[in-house]
């Protein structure tokens, strides 16, 4: 029989070494080297298969059960970011800033989850139960059967939800839960690898949907080791500004739906509220066609949206010109400014440029392209461009616009709030327009001399 192997990791980085070291070479922490534990192998695990001891193909597999089907939480936003509804004996990590809203929305969700008649259980490692509930008070959920509990023993709560047997569990949050075989302070790596294993796997052993609530880093990714994300079945970021009272709730990754589909939430007095016509809530807030203001229709997931691209172009009086970016990509804007100045002879050198993406959004996509170039060289020229028009094209490297996907929903959307003429790449085609004028051009060069003449550099 092969011996096994003894491993040490960090507690702290989870940085693994050949052998105990008083110091992590990682992290440089001191006495935070430990040995793992090896996994030994059971006298009945001599054989894979659906069934213990009894292999199995695809082919054979029976599908006489029902499938599992879909909860729906009360909230349709979270609904469609889900993939439409809970799936049972799923596990869901959401993470987010501190103080954007997490616990909030998740506190209503098991409320109205309650309230449709299934059990749910609010578990809080941050919280007494007390100031949950005038939480609730505040949100107007006192009279939902919800239950609350605040306790940070991973082991304690296991056993009380092995008995209780919830529909649904949201634990607030896994840096707060402990186990006690662990030698190390809550919300250390070793900690959170060994919760989420032990929840993801009660939730797919007891057929329950769990939420566990991930505090993120100042880089805005989850707090713990990478593989809990790994881990669980979907992967929610909650996303928003302070100085906004939009909230995006997104999906990185669900094994049950699309990713990249995002949720809107607006947050009042009262609490997250959904937002069903986001283009119209970006928007409403968009004067008089000014110099600089473009709109942009994007899609997120399978949602068509319009949003409004905000630019400032000023001479600056320093060596190197700013280049300020809020919501895009700043190498993004690099590029397409490097691409004006060389296929097309528009100059922002000794320049400051500043791009915002209004209310808070923000845009991964490289459809927006076509929407920044217009809106450069509009603040650029001091010329505002018509406000009924909406633009996108991704813009390679040669200037070209090369064509997108799903664009009738574009145009469908600018359609329903008022928008009569749209900007499009040539080599697209299209089923239908909507009812849109769609000016399509070859390249940069050609949408310039379209909507702004012949510039001079």
């Amino acid at each position: 029989m092969v011996k096994p192997t003894h491993s040490f990791s960090c507690s702290l980085c989870g940085a693994s070494h050949k052998k105990w070291t008083g110091r992590c070479d990682a992290c440089g922490e001191w006495n935070s080297v430990q040995e793992q534990e090896p996994l030994a192998a059971g006298p009945g695990t001599k054989t894979l298969g659906a069934t213990k001891g009894c292999k199995i193909t695809l082919s054979d597999l029976q599908t006489e059960d029902k499938p599992l089907l879909r909860a729906k939480c009360g909230m349709d936003e979270l609904d469609r970011v889900l993939g439409g509804g809970l799936v049972p004996a799923s596990a869901i990590l959401v993470g987010g800033d501190p103080g954007i809203g997490k616990s909030t929305l998740l506190l209503q969700a098991a409320a109205k989850f309650a309230l449709a008649g299934r059990k749910a259980i609010y578990v809080s490692g941050e919280e007494a139960a007390s100031q949950i509930r005038m939480r609730a008070q505040r949100l107007d959920l006192s009279h939902s059967p919800v239950r609350l509990a605040s306790e940070s023993n991973l082991r304690d709560i296991l056993t009380t939800l092995d008995i209780e047997r919830p529909d649904l569990v949201v634990i607030d949050s896994i840096q707060t839960m402990w186990i006690d075989h662990i030698d190390s302070a809550p919300g250390s790596v070793s900690q959170v690898r060994a919760v989420a294993h032990e929840l993801t796997t009660f939730a797919k052993r007891k057929g329950i949907a769990v939420i566990l609530v991930g505090h993120v880093t100042k880089e805005g990714q989850i707090a713990g080791p990478r593989i809990v994300e790994h881990m669980v079945d979907t992967v929610l970021y909650f996303e928003g500004e302070r100085g906004h009272q939009f909230r995006i709730l997104r999906a990185v990754k669900n094994r049950f739906g699309p990713a990249d589909e995002i949720g809107v939430f607006e947050m009042t007095g009262s609490g997250l509220k959904e937002v069903p016509n986001p283009s119209a809530l970006f928007l409403s807030d968009r004067e008089k066609p000014a110099p600089g203001s473009v709109v942009f229709a994007g899609v997120e997931g399978t949602r068509p949206l319009l949003i409004e691209i905000q630019a400032l172009v000023a001479q600056s009086s320093l060596a190197n010109a700013r280049r300020a970016v809020v919501g895009w990509d700043s190498q993004r804007l690099s590029m397409i400014l490097a691409v004006l100045e060389s296929r097309c002879g528009v100059s922002f050198s000794g320049m400051d440029v500043y791009l915002n993406i209004a209310g808070g959004m923000r845009i991964s996509e490289p459809a927006a392209d076509l929407a920044v170039a217009a809106a450069l060289i509009s603040a650029r020229q001091g010329t505002s461009l018509p406000a009924h028009l909406v633009t996108f094209g991704e813009i390679s490297l040669s200037g070209g616009l090369r064509p997108i996907s799903q664009a009738e929903a574009r145009l469908k959307e600018a359609k329903k709030l008022g928008f009569r003429d749209a900007f499009a790449p040539s080599r697209m085609k299209l089923a239908s327009t909507s009812g849109m004028n769609v000016k399509k051009v070859e390249d940069v060069g050609a949408f310039i001399a379209n909507c702004f003449g012949d510039l001079q550099a």
